[in-house]
């Protein structure tokens, strides 16, 4: 890992990738996955397991993720753990060169399925010293290149990560979400079984709002009970109310949740107003604040990992949670119609509301877990229990 007293650090032997910060930083490895170059914000992520659910969650867009367990890709890949078909993560750094797969489930290698997802790698970093970085001075804009020969432009790949906005102010659940209504079909999965079939009609309505969605999260939502269908995360009032939901879903996603919230919050607003049952997760949790009164803040790290204790406020019980976020809903902007449920026992941090009143609440973390543990998963079952 490189430091302040070897920016522009020259390009060793057999350097085949670099990652450029936009501060100058120079960190050189061995490229994998596709070739070329590719722009984000730099982050990391604690997960022990999951890779292949973390690189194609939506709400990775635009981001390079720092893996901080140093084994990454050694099972493999599958097509049954794709989270989703969108845009997710940009690229990736780990500290080991990718291995063949050793597990019964694999049908590709990582490396082979980040050519194939367009994405690009990068072996042989110091992802502590990565990581420590990100926790002192924030995550960083950054450039990940890989070209099998080596041959790179830095000042150009500095210039881009320079170039380069951000995430703030940024509305990326427009490039990811869905762009037509879906009717959603299948359950949670199983060893041997794949994912359960479930075809009945005369569960509740739940219509999710997709800014941005894990695949899992309809999954947990069929698995509590209800019945789904999926729209754009554009949709009007009129596009929601048209399809009779017992209650409105607000989903995941990347970027700035005060960007999207320019057309989604007046749509939550006028949803909360005739009193139809919300429930919303992680960007949708974030919105749900907005739309009822407080704001919200880009983070100077972020929450990312599948381990992040939460105290639940009413009776003191401490959730092990899977995280992704950069941004949070304020807690001190919290109106007097809003109660704070839950808090990250990491920084204090706003991960959960309920609008007083209402129907409506949000939790700041992934309670589908994929990856991750599944204490949360009562929260789709409280949410499915009460449309009736």
């Amino acid at each position: 890992m490189a430091d302040a007293a070897s920016l522009h650090a020259p390009q060793p032997d057999g350097a085949t990738g670099v990652l450029v910060l936009a501060d100058g930083t120079v960190i050189w490895g061995k490229g994998f996955g596709a070739t070329g170059h590719s722009v984000g914000e730099v982050c990391f992520n604690t997960a022990m397991t999951g890779y292949q659910e973390v690189m194609t969650d939506p709400s990775y867009a635009a981001q390079i993720v720092t893996f901080t367990f140093p084994h990454i890709g050694n099972v493999g890949t599958n097509d049954e753990d794709i989270e989703s078909l969108v845009e997710g993560a940009v690229g990736c750094v780990v500290r080991e060169d990718v291995t063949p797969p050793s597990s019964f489930r694999a049908e590709r290698t990582f490396a082979d399925w980040m050519v194939d997802n367009g994405k690009i790698g990068l072996s042989g970093i110091d992802t502590r010293a990565l990581t420590r970085r990100i926790r002192l001075s924030g995550a960083p804009n950054a450039v990940i290149a890989h070209d099998p020969d080596g041959n790179f432009d830095i000042p150009a790949l500095l210039q881009q990560a320079r170039d380069w906005p951000g995430l703030e102010g940024l509305d990326l659940a427009k490039v990811v979400s869905r762009t037509a209504q879906q009717e959603w079909r299948g359950g949670a999965w199983t060893l041997g079984q794949g994912y359960a079939a479930e075809d009945d009609d005369s569960r509740p309505h739940v219509v999710a709002l997709d800014f941005g969605a894990k695949d899992n999260i309809f999954r947990n939502l069929v698995e509590a009970g209800a019945r789904v269908t999926v729209l754009p995360g554009q949709s009007s009032l009129d596009d929601v109310l048209g399809l009779n939901p017992a209650g409105v879903f607000l989903s995941n996603g990347p970027g700035d949740p005060a960007a999207t919230g320019v057309y989604a919050v007046p749509v939550i607003q006028a949803l909360l107003e005739r009193d139809m049952p919300i429930f919303g997760i992680c960007l949708g949790h974030q919105m749900l604040g907005l739309a009822a009164g407080a704001t919200t803040s880009k983070m100077h790290q972020g929450h990312r990992g599948a381990n992040h204790p939460v105290k639940r406020l009413e009776d003191g019980v401490v959730e092990i949670t899977s995280m992704n976020h950069g941004f949070a809903v304020d807690n001190a902007s919290l109106p007097d119609t809003v109660e704070e449920t839950h808090v990250s026992l990491f920084d204090g941090s706003n991960c959960g509301i309920a609008i007083k009143g209402k129907k409506a609440f949000g939790v700041q973390y992934h309670p589908e877990a994929s990856p991750g543990p599944m204490d949360s998963f009562y929260l789709f079952q409280k949410f499915v229990g009460s449309l009736g």
